[in-house]
């Protein structure tokens, strides 16, 4: 017996100016969310962003090809009443930053890192106010309180859509100063994420490529560049 599934049943998907910010509207009724919020978003980016995942539905529905859609859904169902939970989760990843964390050898690894993530660490000084302890090897190394309670206030800044964002960014990077590097532009989402993955990189080199984990790096390489696209059109324009 196949599943069911929802079939499209609107002709029209737009994005349509709302009190307090956009909708999207199929056929001129307004779409909700799981747990029936109205969808109203931050943006007319983001808005357009999930109108068009909308008009692209065939026949039948397919969320996996929606993946605007899930995490605004994700930020009014989940996120909206977490919000302090989340952000604390997120703010801890400073305290044991994977920047902060580097090989005691090889010689060419250790090099390898300091040339790509010392400047990290500098920015997150210079830019974010938050300077952070370095180490070699697995033993933790104490963060400057300061620091810490800076980075904190930086990640509850965030609007719960921005925020529902940064999670994956740090998530999938595993360091939250590179997620709060990809929020920022610093530099293109796929660059930020490769730093992420310099130890292993250096183990394929050494060893070859394990296909099945490969497989699952592209899958979070594409979720990352994702998040971090759905982070900038969540932003509002500051005039």
């Amino acid at each position: 017996m196949s599943e069911w599934a929802a079939k499209r049943f609107w002709t029209k998907a737009e994005a349509l100016e709302d009190d307090g910010g956009w909708h999207v509207a199929l056929d001129g009724r307004k779409v909700r969310t799981p747990a029936k919020v109205p969808l109203i978003l931050p943006t007319s980016a983001l808005a357009e962003a999930v109108a068009a995942e909308w008009d692209a539905q065939e026949e039948v529905i397919d969320p996996g090809a929606m993946p605007y859609t899930r995490m605004a859904n994700s930020a009014l169902d989940k996120v909206t009443v977490q919000f302090d939970e989340v952000a604390q989760y997120l703010a801890a990843y400073g305290e044991t930053d994977l920047l902060c964390y580097r090989a005691e050898r090889p010689a060419s690894l250790v090099e390898r890192q300091a040339i790509a993530w010392d400047p990290l660490i500098a920015w997150a000084a210079d830019d974010l106010g938050a300077k952070l302890n370095v180490t070699a090897g697995l033993m933790p190394v104490a963060q400057d309180t300061a620091a810490i309670t800076r980075l904190a206030e930086i990640v509850r800044g965030h609007s719960v859509f921005e925020l529902t964002a940064l999670h994956d960014l740090v998530a999938f990077s595993g360091s939250l100063i590179l997620g709060l590097a990809a929020s920022r532009s610093y530099a293109p989402p796929e660059d930020i994420f490769s730093l992420s993955r310099l130890d292993e990189a250096f183990q394929t080199e050494q060893w070859g490529e394990d296909e099945e984990a490969a497989e699952s790096e592209a899958r979070k390489l594409a979720d990352f560049v994702h998040a971090a696209r759905f982070f900038q059109s969540a932003q509002k324009t500051v005039s």
